[in-house]
């Protein structure tokens, strides 16, 4: 069963990691600096969540629009829970091909240790969601 109920859930939580990092003060630089689009399309549920990360702030689009991404990565929002709690490698999962990419994937990577210390805050995010399921 998968961890999220449906694709509120995961604009909550895995949208909602974005839009704390807009008032972080290190993590959210740095994710400003990348000046990308980044949309994430998950699986089980559906849902798609673009992220435009620009020095002017980190804005969260969920569902479908007509932004063009510089990067798109496709997997289970399973495995972007995981990612967010340290528990998942998207460098592996894309070698493994559960991860999908378009786009730059050095860009990508780059982003990767950028968000590490959102994972604290991903964390207090879910910690709610984590107790009911305990």
């Amino acid at each position: 069963m998968s961890y999220f109920t449906d694709a509120s859930e995961v604009y909550r939580y895995l949208g909602g990691v974005f839009r704390a990092a807009n008032d972080e003060p290190t993590a959210g630089a740095a994710l400003k600096d990348a000046d990308i689009i980044l949309r994430l399309d998950y699986t089980n549920p559906d849902s798609s969540i673009t992220v435009t990360l620009k020095p002017e702030g980190i804005e969260v689009i969920e569902g479908e629009n007509d932004l063009v991404p510089d990067v798109r990565l496709a997997m289970s929002a399973d495995n972007g829970n995981k990612f967010w709690r340290g528990e998942y490698n998207v460098a592996v999962g894309l070698a493994k091909g559960q991860v999908k990419a378009k786009g730059s994937v050095s860009k990508i990577l780059k982003l990767i240790p950028i968000s590490k210390p959102l994972f604290p805050i991903y964390k207090n995010l879910v910690a709610e969601k984590d107790a009911q399921h305990s």
